[in-house]
C-alpha cells in the first residue's frame, strides 16, 4: 500500500487542537464555560492551551496555515481524500477503530489530515518531471493491489506445523490467532490488507519474491526471513489495466516515487514563502521558524515535521 497513514506521534492531538484553537484569536471573549465562580472565556482557554501545550499549537498553527496556502493553489476533492480513507480503513482492517481511539481522532479529524496530505503531495510534486520513457518503463515492472494474509512463527518446526493443520482443512484465520507472532495482524487473522506496488517494496525479499510467486488462493511453503518462518497467502487480486489507462496513475506514483521528507519540506517552505506569512500572536511567532531556517535547527535536533507517511506496522517489512 502507498504510503498514507499519519506521522501519529505528532498529529495525533494537533488535529484536535487545531479545531479548540479555531476562533482562538486573542480578545474574543465568547464563553465557553460558565460556573457560579465566574466564566471561563475563550480567550481564557486559548491562553490556557499555549501556556500547556505550545509545540502542540505551534504544530497546529502550522497545519492551518498549510491547508489554506495550499488549498489556494491545489484542489483535493471529495473522492481523493475517500479513497485515501478507504486504503486506511483496507489497511487496518477491525484495528482502524482502534486506530482513531489511540490517538484521540475521529473519522471526520483524520480526512481533515488526509487532505492535508493529499495537498503536500500535490505541492512537493508539482515541478518534479517524468519521461515517457521512464512512464512506460515503471509500467512494465508495476503490479497490481494484492490482499494478503501470512502466519509468522519462530521456526521451521512450527511452520510446517501450521502448513499441515491447514491442509488439513484448518481456517487461516483462526491458526493465525493462535500461532503468528506477528502483532500487528494475529488478531485481525492474519491479514494484511491490501498492498500495492509501492507497498510490496516495504517487504523483505524473501516475502517480495512469495507474492510475485503466489497464485490467489494458494497457501506458501514456510518462507524465511530475518523474522522467522512466513506461511502466506494471497487472498485476492486486481487485475492490471492497459497502459493507457494507467498512464496518468502511473506518472502520479513515479513522481511519488521520487518525492522524500526533505523534498516535501522544502516545497511547504517555498508555498510559505510566496505566501507572505504574518504571525500576530507573538508566543506563536516561532512557529515557522525551523521550517523557514531549517538550518537553524539545533544540532542532535529535528525540524518539525510535515506530516509524512508511515506504513501500517508489519514484521514482514524491513
Amino acid at each position: 500500500m502507498k504510503k498514507w497513514i499519519i506521522s501519529v506521534s505528532l498529529a495525533a492531538g494537533v488535529v484536535g487542537l487545531a479545531g479548540c484553537s479555531g476562533d482562538g484569536a486573542e480578545g474574543n471573549s465568547d464563553v465557553v464555560a460558565t460556573t457560579k465562580a465566574g466564566d471561563v472565556t475563550k480567550d481564557e482557554l486559548y491562553k490556557s492551551m499555549k501556556q500547556k501545550f505550545t509545540p502542540q499549537m505551534e504544530q497546529a498553527l502550522q497545519e492551518l496555515v498549510y491547508t489554506k496556502v495550499l488549498e489556494e493553489k491545489y484542489d483535493v476533492s471529495k473522492e481523493e481524500v475517500d479513497e485515501k480513507l478507504n486504503e486506511a480503513k483496507d489497511q487496518l482492517g477491525p484495528q482502524f477503530e482502534m486506530f482513531l481511539q489511540q490517538y484521540n481522532l475521529d473519522e471526520k479529524s483524520f480526512k481533515e489530515y488526509l487532505k492535508l496530505q493529499l495537498l503536500q503531495e500535490k505541492a512537493a510534486i508539482s515541478d518534479v518531471k517524468v519521461t515517457e520513457e521512464e512512464v512506460k518503463k515503471y509500467y512494465e515492472t508495476w503490479k497490481p493491489d494484492i490482499q494478503v494474509r501470512h502466519i509468522l512463527v519462530d521456526d521451521e518446526k512450527t511452520a510446517k506445523e501450521v502448513k499441515q493443520k491447514l491442509a488439513d482443512g484448518g481456517k487461516f484465520e483462526e491458526l493465525a490467532k493462535e500461532y503468528s507472532k506477528d502483532p500487528g495482524s494475529a488478531e485481525n487473522g492474519g491479514s494484511l490488507g491490501w498492498v500495492d506496488n509501492a507497498g510490496r517494496q516495504n517487504f523483505v525479499p524473501e516475502f517480495s519474491k512469495a507474492l510475485d510467486t503466489l497464485e490467489k488462493g494458494k497457501v506458501s511453503e514456510p518462507i524465511k526471513t530475518e523474522y522467522g518462518y512466513h506461511i502466506i497467502e494471497v487472498t485476492d487480486k486486481k487485475e492490471k489495466k492497459s497502459f493507457d489507462e494507467m498512464k496518468k496513475e502511473i506518472e502520479k506514483e513515479l513522481k511519488l516515487s521520487k518525492v522524500d521528507p526533505q523534498k516535501i519540506q522544502e516545497a511547504m517552505k517555498a508555498e510559505i514563502e510566496k505566501a507572505d506569512l504574518n504571525i500576530k500572536d507573538k508566543d506563536l511567532k516561532k512557529a515557522f521558524d525551523q521550517v523557514l531556517n531549517p538550518a537553524a535547527t539545533p544540532e542532535g535536533g529535528e525540524a518539525p515535521a510535515v506530516p509524512e507517511g508511515e506504513e501500517a506496522p508489519a514484521p514482514a517489512e524491513e
